[in-house]
């Protein structure tokens, strides 16, 4: 038997080495992978984070500007962006595009409805299509899109265009203290996204409190975006921005914009500015100036400047207000004492009263009465140049208000000449703000002490409800006694009653108006000197009510209105101060001194107490309680202890448990916020005055957190529906 011979392979041997080899590497890089994690220098769980990880971002809500009540003055709305889709690969059906097909028309069609040209449009359809990109967007132009703009697109039909959701600040009151509120817009940021940003007034001042931060959800998907099983998914939730509370009262804020409206359309005035205070506190109630804008839209924005703190101006006679207290403080005050009017010399300058002959001899009570200014310059040489200037400077002229406002001016107490003096004590020349006039008159309304003004009420965490900031009133000075201030009101009052009084035209039926007018030279823009004419003054009026205990101060200016030959300068400031005074005080219920006095009842502590007795003491006291939960014990009442409440007023006792809705019939707006705030339910409200209807039915349990709109209106809105319908009746023919 043949043995059989050995022959070696060596294809088989090279075979062997070569995939052998391969395999050797193979586990050998296999291995390195497995010991450092790293491929070419690159971490691989950072890569397959980066691949299968996702993050989303939760984007926070703009924080709310609200006035002293609740009321929304500025928010984040809903909103959409304008996307459209360019790429082919969006189409599945022909017949059912879901790209842009027609560009030159999608292009047309979309400029009549968004602030893009035509030709721009259709450059970033094209580029998009050129470049490949699955969809493109439209800048500014295509953000921040309501809700009837984008129903509009959409009736269109246009393949391609579809909307995102998106915010938009919304500023639901339209010209309301726009220069104060100032505006906010969407700007694109370096990494490409957009975010709201103040651009002006307390939008600008305080954009770091109310931008909030945003959140994000970690989550790992697969390729296709699909959550994996067994991963985890992180939330870390967006803080929204915190809520800011101004000193603002929207009802008398809407007075004051109101009268504004009507008297700048009549007399067509270079500018106009005023301001409602509580002398008591130093709070802003209101604040506006004319031209104004709307922020939603910026149309009418041709000034940046808030004129009642910006500018500084000649205030005019308002000023003897203060010359007087500084006379009568200092002891030179003798209203019975005699004086001769018409002119005044101090060396080379002679001074002349504003008819310029004057009233020949008269006591200094008419002359303050008939606004002369050479009754000033007299009680000057009585009252001394430095002790004058200490004064003003007691009562905050030439310093800042620190209001907490950009930009404040100090304005200027001229003390150049010896004529400067005399200028100075009726308000020519030297210059204050209009905010240092009002700042100057709580001292004389709160008697002798002086306030800081402030329109922050407060901030509040949005996420917490926890009070971060809290304003207080605060005595900025007392530059008179209660005494001088007391005469002084008292001056001020006689004014407006006075047969040879300036202000007339200022008194309101029913209340005792004490204030001063007003009528300052203006500067010529070529600096020659003063203009010429009844049409080229500042007219003011820097008046408080009631005079006695006034509770509210109003501050009018109207620069070089147009008026009728027979008309004085006066009437249109009047009907701006007379307006917004008078509503202001009903709204606050601040009765007319001839009013017949109300029966009141003191108000007891009832907290801890069941709600079920407390409720029917009130009622036998002629009160109306409001329980707001169910029976039980009363953790909250409104309002608090001691305060002297007229019979038949709501008193509202918070209890737990659910809440039935109330019949809100003929309340007034300030019942329906304390409600709302006390509650924490949806409400929303349209309209101002009292209540007319609710969009759920009264003794309704509340269950969710569906809105709740209570619709208001003003007398005057009844009264002229009434009217109308009488005066349809008498037209029918009678049987």
């Amino acid at each position: 038997m043949k043995k059989k011979r050995f022959r070696f392979q060596w294809g088989a041997f090279l075979m062997f080495i070569i995939y052998g080899g391969l395999f050797f590497s193979l586990f050998i890089r296999i291995f390195t992978i497995q010991a450092t994690g790293e491929v070419n220098g690159q971490q691989l769980e950072a890569k397959a984070a980066a691949l299968y990880e996702k993050e989303a971002v939760l984007t926070a809500n703009r924080g709310k500007i609200l006035d002293r009540n609740g009321s929304v003055i500025a928010e984040d709305t809903l909103s959409y962006r304008l996307i459209a889709v360019v790429s082919p690969k969006a189409t599945t059906k022909k017949d059912d595009p879901q790209h842009v097909v027609d560009l030159e028309k999608t292009a047309k069609v979309l400029s009549e409805h968004i602030s893009m040209e035509e030709s721009q449009i259709y450059e970033i359809l094209k580029e998009g299509v050129s470049k490949e990109r699955w969809q493109v967007e439209f800048g500014s132009a295509g953000r921040s899109i309501s809700h009837e703009v984008m129903n509009a697109i959409e009736e269109e039909d246009l393949p391609g265009i579809v909307f995102a959701s998106d915010t938009k600040r919304y500023y639901p009151n339209g010209p309301f203290a726009s220069h104060l509120i100032g505006f906010a817009l969407k700007e694109e940021q370096e990494d490409g996204s957009f975010k709201t940003v103040g651009k002006m007034g307390l939008e600008y001042i305080y954009d770091k409190e109310l931008q909030g931060e945003n959140g994000s959800v970690h989550y790992e998907s697969d390729l296709f975006g699909y959550l994996l099983p067994n991963s985890e998914k992180m939330v870390e939730p967006a803080k929204d921005g915190d809520e800011i509370y101004l000193t603002l009262d929207k009802t008398i804020q809407n007075f004051l914009e109101e009268s504004m409206t009507d008297v700048y359309k009549k007399y067509n005035p270079e500018s106009m500015v005023a301001v409602v205070a509580d002398p008591k506190t130093g709070e802003i109630l209101a604040m506006s100036q004319r031209p104004t804008f709307d922020p939603d839209n910026r149309g009418g924005l041709d000034s940046w400047t808030n004129e009642v703190i910006e500018s500084a101006i000649e205030p005019g006679s308002t000023m003897k207000t203060f010359t007087l207290a500084t006379a009568i403080e200092t002891g030179k005050w003798n209203p019975n004492a005699y004086y001769k009017s018409g002119s005044y010399t101090i060396l080379d300058r002679t001074i002349r009263d504003h008819n310029q002959v004057g009233w020949d001899t008269i006591t200094y009570l008419e002359g303050f009465q008939r606004s002369s200014n050479t009754a000033m310059a007299n009680l000057l040489e009585d009252i001394g140049n430095d002790t004058l200037i200490d004064y003003f400077k007691k009562f905050g002229f030439s310093k800042k208000t620190e209001i907490g406002l950009p930009n404040e001016a100090s304005g200027t107490l001229l003390t150049n000449y010896p004529v400067n003096y005399v200028t100075t004590s009726y308000g020519q020349g030297s210059t204050a703000t209009p905010i240092q006039l009002v700042q100057a008159m709580t001292a004389i309304a709160n008697d002798g002490k002086m306030m800081q003004p402030y329109v922050i009420d407060k901030i509040v965490d949005s996420n917490t409800g926890e009070v971060i900031q809290k304003e207080k009133p605060k005595v900025k000075g007392e530059p008179i006694s209660k005494e001088t201030a007391k005469q002084v009101r008292e001056v001020l009052a006689s004014t407006v009653t006075a047969e040879a009084g300036t202000a007339k035209r200022f008194a309101i039926e029913g209340y005792e108006v004490a204030g001063k007018t007003g009528t300052a030279y203006i500067a010529d823009s070529d600096g020659s000197g003063y203009l010429k004419g009844k049409n080229n003054y500042l007219y003011s009026f820097l008046g408080m009510a009631p005079a006695d205990d006034p509770q509210l101060i109003v501050y009018v200016a109207v620069k070089r209105p147009k008026l009728q030959l027979t008309e004085a300068g006066s009437e249109p400031v009047a009907k701006v101060f007379t307006s917004v005074m008078e509503n202001s005080l009903k709204y606050l219920n601040i009765n007319p001194e001839d009013a017949v006095e109300v029966q009141t009842e003191s108000m007891n502590d009832y907290v801890g107490e069941d709600a079920e007795k407390v409720q029917a003491e009130l009622t036998n006291k002629g009160l109306t309680p409001i329980i707001i939960g169910e029976s039980g014990k009363i953790t909250e009442q409104y309002p608090k202890e001691g305060l002297s409440i007229p019979k038949g007023s709501l008193i509202f006792l918070k209890t737990d448990g659910a809440i039935t809705l109330p019949s809100f019939d003929n309340w007034s707006l300030r019942n329906v916020l304390v409600y709302k705030q006390m509650s924490g339910l949806r409400i929303e409200v349209a309209g101002d005055g009292f209540v007319t209807s609710q969009s759920v039915s009264p003794n309704t349990e509340i269950v969710d957190d569906y809105p709740i709109v209570i619709q208001l209106k003003t007398p005057e809105e009844v009264y002229s529906v009434e009217d109308q319908k009488s005066e349809d009746e008498e037209e029918l023919p009678q049987d």
